[in-house]
């Protein structure tokens, strides 16, 4: 399916109410969505231990207080 039909078949699952702040959101979420799992097809991946890593050395280098 093309991806403007993609979108408008997520855009008619919305309510009806919605604003264009919330179609924006949506289509947002599965961009990202459909991003990272291009991502993980590609093996461009990381471990939860590494992550973790990561993290704590951001944490670190920006000064804030580690519990």
């Amino acid at each position: 399916m093309p991806i403007k039909e993609q979108a408008i078949e997520l855009i008619r699952t919305l309510p009806d109410d919605c604003t264009l702040e919330d179609i924006q959101y949506h289509l947002y979420v599965r961009a990202k969505v459909e991003r990272g799992i291009k991502a993980i097809n590609e093996g461009r991946v990381v471990s939860q231990e590494e992550a973790e890593k990561k993290v704590k050395e951001w944490v670190k280098s920006s000064g804030q207080i580690q519990r």
